[in-house]
Order: structure tokens, then sequence, then C-alpha cells
């Protein structure tokens, strides 16, 4: 028989925000390396009240797996640069999506055709909350 904590799945510590400075720094940092490596589609969204896992949402979209691993790893060394060294990266290695997740700002990296299939921005986006959304996808 299984012990209960081994079913329920590992515990996380709660979550300690960074500075609101800091927060506003390192999303700066994020949108602004995006647009440097020609992602498309940048989209900020607020969770603060909201979700648990993080602060802020970025959504954007790359054309190629090399796009997307090169805006990954961008962000990750200029984030490493002001502090911001415990992050996680997932699907780095040639994927449809890569996930950054710094604890406060959760960055998700798609081709196009994956970024419509789980649409996050329907999920997360002002359609569920007014003015949830920062910044709204340019056609």
């Amino acid at each position: 028989m299984r012990k209960k904590a081994a079913t329920s799945g590992p515990k996380k510590a709660k979550r300690e925000p960074i500075a609101p400075d800091v927060l506003e720094q390192a999303l700066t940092l994020i949108t602004t390396s995006l647009d440097d490596d020609k992602a498309e589609d940048i989209v900020v969204i607020d969770l603060t009240g909201r979700a648990s896992f993080a602060d802020k949402m970025v959504i954007a979209t790359g054309l190629a797996d090399r796009q997307i691993a090169a805006m990954a790893q961008h962000i990750e060394r200029k984030l490493k640069e002001i502090g911001l060294k415990r992050m996680t990266i997932e699907g780095a290695n040639g994927s449809d999506w890569v996930l950054l997740d710094t604890g406060d700002i959760v960055v998700h990296l798609f081709k196009p055709e994956a970024r419509e299939l789980y649409g996050l921005e329907k999920m997360w986006g002002a359609a569920l909350d007014d003015g949830a959304a920062e910044a709204v996808p340019t056609a």
C-alpha cells in the first residue's frame, strides 16, 4: 500500500513574490528580449489575485524551433544577469512549446499551431476578467 504523501505528489513551498520593481524590470526585460528576437503577438496577462503560481504570464509566438529555443536562452541569460537565477525551462530541445517559469512570471513560447491549439489567452485573458490582459495580440 502506498503512503498518502507519495500519492498526493510533491509538496511545493509557498511562492514568495519578488519586489514589484524587480517584477516590472524582469517583465520589461522579457518583452524587450522577445521583441528583439522577432517574436510575434507578444501578450502579457496579469494573473495577480487569479493564480497562485505566478503574477504575470507572457505568451509569444516564434516561427521555428531554433527561434523559440534562442528566445528562451536569451531570456534565461538576461534574467540571470539581473539576479533572477531560479527558473525552470521545459521543452527547449526542439518543441512546439517552450515554458520558462521564473516563479513570478511564466513565459510561454509557441509555434503558431500550438498557440492556437492550447488557447492560453482564452483561458487566462481578458475574456474571463475585464482588464486582465495588459497587451492584446496584433493581427
